[in-house]
């Protein structure tokens, strides 16, 4: 296939094993079995090559998260597995329940010892910029960067992320994502969102006109989850997010 982009290694091997899979399957490999055929244990790593793969062209989304990745002029094959899998009712992903308590209006309920400050010195230096592009010098000065001041507090939580829902603005399955408790919210937060009390999903929240709270998926492939706003109450807002590679 031609390209004016050459591939790295690495970049190469991710489009090496997305072939094989489809080849063997009909469809493309989830993430985390792309990374397991690749046998690298960061899911973000995978995340990142294919990126790069869809920037320079070698390959595109037709829907369907990430079972809808094509190779670029590559002929999907009519197998049985793949009119299978792309069949398959689409699954509502969301996070593990919130820990409740009796009143299901307000089910998040931290354990006490978040509450406890320690004396620890949770900064680390920041050294300086540096460019995702063409590379710069990073340059030492005398700041700090507060982790505490992100991460920690008694109105923090912690809530470690399942399914894809939210990949497109760069939050993995696996992935741990920090909340500020909180029951409000505004349009263009992303916020984990309580449904009738009893299941919670991180989307971002849309408008909230005509009593209507809308969650909207960050993944082309699924669709805005709509609610009578009674239905719906807020649990959280994101603050930040952490994956170790």
């Amino acid at each position: 296939m031609e390209s004016g982009h050459s591939l790295t290694h690495l970049e190469a091997r991710v489009l090496a094993a997305i072939e094989r899979y489809i080849r063997a399957e009909g469809v493309a490999p989830t993430i985390a079995e792309l990374a397991s055929n690749l046998r690298l244990k960061s899911k973000g790593t995978v995340h990142r090559y294919v990126q790069s793969l869809i920037a320079k062209g070698r390959l595109e989304r037709h829907g369907n998260g990430w079972r809808g990745l094509r190779i670029v002029g590559l002929d999907m094959p009519d197998s049985p597995s793949n009119v299978r899998r792309l069949s398959a009712p689409a699954k509502i992903v969301s996070l593990s329940h919130l820990p409740a308590d009796s009143n299901v209006n307000n089910p998040l309920s931290l354990p006490a010892e978040t509450d406890r400050h320690t004396s620890g010195d949770f900064r680390i230096p920041l050294l300086g910029r540096i460019a995702a592009g063409q590379p710069i010098e990073a340059i030492e000065d005398a700041n700090y960067l507060d982790l505490a001041a992100f991460f920690i507090g008694p109105d923090r939580y912690a809530l470690r992320v399942t399914g894809e829902s939210m990949i497109d603005v760069g939050i993995l399955d696996g992935d741990t994502v920090i909340l500020r408790k909180q029951n409000t919210a505004q349009s263009g937060d992303i916020v984990v969102a309580l449904i009738d009390g009893q299941e919670a999903t991180l989307k971002r929240l849309g408008h909230t006109n005509d009593g209507v709270v809308e969650l909207i998926p960050e993944n082309t492939s699924m669709d805005v989850m709509r609610y009578d706003a009674a239905r719906v109450s807020f649990q959280g807002v994101l603050v930040g997010q952490l994956r170790s590679y």
